[in-house]
């Protein structure tokens, strides 16, 4: 099937030109507390079955090692309750970062239940000034930059607060995932909609359904960031990149229509490991050394 550009639809409702960066973080926020308050389940604190094993639940590739007990562990734009919880549990120290305070409270009340220890901060993850340079052994952020205008801003913060050979989890929206229609076309195809080159906010979804939902938040406010600005980005902040999957979400028997099915053509999230660089133009191993040579 193919993608197709579709150059009719507007790629820019008149309202969204006139967001700036206060109004952008006001209506994400009353985005993501309306979606606590309803228990939306993006908003689902971690299971019991999850929690038995909460290093294997949060890392099955193995990127972190085999233990991250006393680890500093920054989760950003993490609230929810799920994040938090799994890192705690796996014996990591744990401080969680998010715009919404409904989100937050989640967690407050994770922990409470399962008497974890978190420290548990409001703030945009455009500003992570409370926190202590090279303060994090690891940040981990599920999907969550969509919701910023400049992702570089983002990579800047984490930079400052990991140490040198910290590594850096963290999900994205596929770029072209956010160009692309969430609904099928009357041939099965999913047309591109939306252009790449853009520094205005994607359009919301037209319709409501049950694949456009799992693919936008419903009030969000979301920016495509391009390939450049995401890898490039993570470079030019300090990072090197250790490695990258597209995690499967795709179903051969799925439905015409469906997330899964469409997750057969574009698939909707990136996951990336990075390491921050130590001066020199090098990442530093845990044990001091090198362990990947970047070039000057």
């Amino acid at each position: 099937m193919t993608l197709l550009a579709s150059p009719s639809i507007s790629d820019s409702p008149p309202k969204t030109f006139r967001m700036n960066n206060d109004q952008i973080l006001r209506a994400n926020r009353q985005t993501y507390d309306a979606m606590a308050d309803a228990r939306n389940p993006l908003c689902q604190p971690a299971k019991d079955s999850e929690l038995a094993d909460p290093l294997g639940t949060l890392d099955p590739l193995g990127w972190l090692g085999k233990s991250i007990k006393g680890l500093r562990v920054l989760c950003l734009a993490a609230g929810g309750g799920r994040q938090s919880s799994l890192y705690a549990a796996a014996g990591a120290n744990v401080t969680v970062v998010d715009l919404s305070p409904a989100m937050l409270e989640l967690d407050r009340q994770v922990a409470a239940a399962r008497n974890l220890s978190l420290r548990i901060l409001e703030t945009s993850m455009e500003d992570l000034s409370m926190l202590k340079a090279a303060e994090f052994d690891i940040v981990a952020q599920p999907v969550s930059t969509c919701y910023v205008r400049n992702i570089g801003v983002v990579f800047e913060q984490v930079a400052r607060v990991l140490r040198a050979g910290g590594i850096y989890v963290s999900q994205h929206k596929n770029p072209i995932s956010l160009q692309a229609s969430p609904e099928s076309a009357a041939d099965g195809s999913y047309p591109i909609q939306h252009t790449y080159y853009r520094d205005t906010p994607v359009p919301p979804p037209k319709h409501t359904s049950a694949t456009a939902n799992r693919l936008r938040e419903n009030g969000a406010v979301e920016f495509l960031h391009r390939w450049e600005q995401i890898i490039g980005g993570m470079c030019r902040a300090g990072f090197s990149i250790e490695d990258l999957v597209e995690p499967v979400h795709a179903k051969r028997d799925a439905l015409p229509g469906s997330f899964a099915h469409r997750a057969q053509f574009i698939a909707p999230y990136v996951r990336i490991k990075a390491r921050r660089q130590a001066s020199g133009g090098q990442a530093a191993s845990d044990d001091g050394g090198s362990k990947l040579w970047i070039p000057d």
